[in-house]
């Protein structure tokens, strides 16, 4: 094993729910206003109820193929090695009661998967390439490669169903970001810290994100 600080920084995994915990961790109960940099992501659109959808499947599916893709590049051509990132989704709708209610059918959505630094556009066209030559025929055509700025936003961890969100969301749009003296912007952020194939629904944690433009 080399000495060379630099050497080593290479070589180790790099797992961006360890190395930012401000932005991929937090405590049930509490909200945190963080401020959160330019971030790159591989992203998917759709619309619709994500429990039913087969749009939402095939994104999903086609994120994390093209995101392990991107590792195995990076690792053999960079020496560089990164665990895949958890999915995350913007949730966005012209009525944003429909997020409370749970009103999933008029839910659009943005799913998404964190890239490094060290991951360019062309690393990411290439693996989308070989993704869609050996795997998902037409996945560029459902994937991008693309950077969000959020700025400051006030987050919470959920621990719990999905569906027990929506007193949660509402508390911090009505209660707590007036109380940080902000206003939301943008939309809202899910980050999904759990496998919900393997944890039960009473012990998923989610992260809950909501960007906001500080009024004073």
């Amino acid at each position: 094993m080399s000495d060379d600080p630099a050497t080593s920084s290479r070589t180790s995994n790099y797992d961006v729910k360890k190395e930012r915990r401000d932005l991929y961790g937090g405590r049930a109960g509490r909200f945190d206003l963080v401020d959160v940099p330019e971030m790159r992501f591989l992203m998917a659109d759709g619309h619709g109820d994500p429990n039913v959808s087969d749009d939402y499947r095939s994104a999903v599916e086609s994120l994390y193929t093209t995101a392990y893709t991107i590792r195995s590049t990076a690792r053999s051509q960079l020496g560089r090695v990164h665990t895949v990132g958890p999915l995350e989704g913007l949730w966005y709708a012209d009525d944003l009661h429909v997020f409370t209610a749970r009103n999933k059918s008029a839910w659009s959505w943005t799913m998404m998967i964190w890239q490094p630094d060290w991951i360019t556009p062309d690393m990411a066209a290439s693996a989308l390439d070989t993704v869609g030559s050996t795997k998902i025929p037409g996945v560029a055509d459902l994937v991008r490669f693309d950077t969000v700025v959020e700025g400051p936003a006030v987050q919470t961890l959920h621990v719990g169903s999905y569906d027990d969100e929506g007193p949660t969301i509402a508390h911090m749009h009505e209660q707590v970001i007036p109380g940080f003296d902000a206003v939301p912007t943008g939309h809202h952020h899910e980050i999904y810290l759990s496998d919900p194939r393997r944890t039960a629904p009473e012990k998923l944690k989610t992260i809950l994100r909501q960007p906001v433009a500080l009024t004073s």
